[in-house]
């Protein structure tokens, strides 16, 4: 089951809910329905916290490691 996160059109509150397939959200706060699904990110991490610089990123989209994204 994933988790999705969600902005209520009615009152504005956001809040992250685990959604079955079959299930209908409703806003925690006022219940309305009218909700927007918002862009998330995932987090993961390995043993330990690596360095930052170890991690790659392709900022504006320029990729800075080449292979890595698709970009070079």
């Amino acid at each position: 089951m994933p988790i999705f996160e969600y902005r209520c059109d009615s009152c504005g509150n956001q809040f992250e809910k685990l959604v079955r397939r079959d299930t209908e959200v409703e806003c925690p706060q006022c219940s309305s329905h009218e909700l927007q699904q918002q862009h998330s990110t995932f987090a993961a991490h390995a043993n330990g916290s690596p360095k930052q610089s170890a991690m790659p990123s392709c900022p504006g989209g320029m990729c800075q490691t080449p292979g890595i994204c698709g970009r070079n």
